[in-house]
């Protein structure tokens, strides 16, 4: 097949906030040395921001480094947190620990509240300026190699194939975009990332990746409910012990507020529901009571990567790298990962342009400096000091682990650091137990005020999807969601997929799994807790999905 080719010196797949401060820096540096270098920024979603979902609380230390004018420049970060709290929720309760006994690391001073979608909306704007090209609604749906089984490149996907995978009247064959450099910006789980760390053995058994659901809604509420710049953190109720994971609160804006939990995907009860667990934890008196009055505006889902440096990936391979959460740079215990992700960008990006500036003396396109720069730099610090978070909660339970974490993190404050590294004992999707060895749960049904069912949710998403394309959820095996996934662990798909794509239906007397790819918000969590790794996720047709508003 004959495609179109476009040549650039970088490319970057994922217009998040690593892949926006990846194009920045090389664009600044480039210009500055007098360098005409080109850089291609390609992101799936109809526009950018259109698919960010996050808290969000943005610690601004990556921001300043990269603009030091942002807010001169007009950045959407209007909101600077007042009033920082931790509370242990009981069913009707909310204690608050004490601000003093919080480790500095998990503390909020300096940060601001915002949308992380609208940040990275102006973070575009600014690449622009700078001679970035960026293309939103164009996936990138294959890597493209060379004889030697280098990177040197992707291909875009094909546009106007109907259901069967046939072309349409409107059929538009994919490009073929070749790079020395191609940075892989797709966020948690990315698809072109499973197929890269696949053909390089870039993870082995022994790094298994760590993810969570979080899932979030905005809302707007009474002026005399308002606290502009209030932050609240949470664990307990309605999770269970051994269920990691917490909500959070923020107050920010026109009398908006984000509310939303993460659930850890190592859970074990296939019969949980990380969205109706959400759903309840709105339920508790301090929330009602915060959210009585008000409506909500938006909803959204994403995974997190949650392991850290046991998780991590070789972050380099012959003709790119991994930055941001395609690589895993979140801090759990600091609830973020967005500073961290953009100054992995940074640092790739000054990578990259070294070998720009050293070509004539002969340069090798593996970016050995890549990780050596983020080995030297304040993320490796910050989260080598977090390692042992995830690690702790998953071995000894939110309450006993929280405590073990806690202790551990003040010592690291006092500059006395623990000598072992806890290592992640399994992958999320090995963590379910049978059927038969699990309580079901209860959830109660929405009211429709203040709790809410799927489909009513992501109408809220924008969802943009045509019926007539393949379907981009796959399943290796057909016969696996009946015979295994219905048998043994009553089809779990139903329950943590948060946005209703997958029912077990009735056909011909017999169970069915139907997959309702319209409603996919692209959180990526079947790929992640299908436990025979059955279902994967790859991009549909450019610009599908959802369009989220202010998330």
């Amino acid at each position: 097949m004959q495609r179109d080719v476009m040549n650039y010196d970088l490319l970057i797949v994922g217009a998040g906030p690593a892949g926006l401060a990846a194009a920045i820096r090389f664009k600044q540096l480039a210009n500055d040395a007098g360098k005409e270098l080109s850089v291609c920024v390609l992101e799936k979603a109809a526009e950018v921001g259109a698919q960010i979902v996050s808290g969000a609380v943005i610690d601004p230390i990556a921001l300043n480094e990269l603009i030091p004018d942002w807010k001169e420049k007009g950045a959407p970060l209007k909101t600077p947190v007042s009033d920082d709290k931790f509370q242990f929720m009981t069913g009707n309760k909310a204690w608050t620990i004490p601000h003093w006994l919080m480790p500095p690391l998990m503390k909020n001073n300096g940060n601001y509240i915002g949308s992380l979608g609208e940040l990275c909306s102006w973070l575009a704007e600014q690449a622009e300026q700078l001679g970035v090209e960026i293309y939103a609604g164009f996936s990138a749906q294959e890597a493209l190699y060379d004889e030697e089984g280098n990177l040197i490149g992707v291909i875009t996907g094909d546009m106007g194939r109907d259901a069967q995978g046939q072309e349409t009247a409107q059929f538009v064959d994919g490009i073929e975009i070749q790079t020395p450099f191609t940075f892989i910006a797709e966020g948690a789980r990315g698809s072109l990332a499973r197929q890269l760390e696949s053909h390089f053995k870039l993870r082995d058994e022994n790094r298994p990746a760590k993810f969570g659901l979080g899932i979030k809604e905005i809302w707007r509420i009474p002026e005399q409910q308002h606290q502009p710049g209030y932050v609240s953190h949470s664990f307990g109720w309605p999770l269970s012990d051994d269920t990691g994971g917490g909500a959070f609160v923020y107050h920010y804006g026109e009398q908006l507020v984000s509310i939303g939990m993460v659930v850890h995907l190592d859970y074990s009860n296939p019969y949980l529901s990380p969205f109706e667990e959400f759903q309840r934890f709105k339920t508790h008196p301090e929330i009602r009571s915060m959210l009585t009055g008000g409506k909500r505006l938006s909803y959204g889902a994403r995974a997190i990567s949650e392991g850290g440096l046991q998780s991590l990936p070789d972050l380099i391979f012959p003709g790119g790298a991994f930055i941001g959460c395609s690589a895993g740079m979140v801090n759990v215990a600091k609830i973020k990962g967005s500073h961290n992700a953009m100054k992995s960008g940074m640092l790739a990006a000054e990578a990259a342009f070294d070998y720009f500036a050293a070509e004539s003396e002969g340069g090798k396109r593996l970016l050995m400096e890549y990780p050596i720069k983020l080995n030297d730099s304040w993320v490796w610090k910050e989260l080598e000091k977090v390692r042992n978070f995830k690690p702790l909660l998953s071995r000894f339970g939110n309450l006993v682990g929280g405590a073990l974490a806690g202790v551990e993190l003040w010592l690291s404050a006092l500059h006395i650091k623990f000598p072992w590294t806890l290592n992640h004992q399994q992958a999320d999707h090995d963590s379910l137990k049978p059927k038969s060895q699990a309580e079901k749960i209860d959830y109660p049904k929405p009211d429709g005020e203040l709790t809410f069912d799927r489909l009513s949710s992501i109408d809220l998403s924008n969802i943009v999807h045509d019926d007539n394309q393949p379907c981009h959820l796959q399943l290796k095996d057909k016969t696996v969601p009946i015979r295994i996934n219905l048998t043994n662990y009553d089809a779990p798909e139903q329950r943590y997929c948060p946005a209703g794509v997958y029912e077990i239906i009735e056909q011909a007397g017999e169970p069915s799994l139907q997959i309702n790819a319209q409603n996919c918000i692209h959180c990526k969590t079947c790929d992640i807790k299908d436990p025979t790794q059955n279902i994967v996720w790859v991009p549909p047709e450019g610009g599908s999905g959802p369009v989220y508003k202010g998330m």
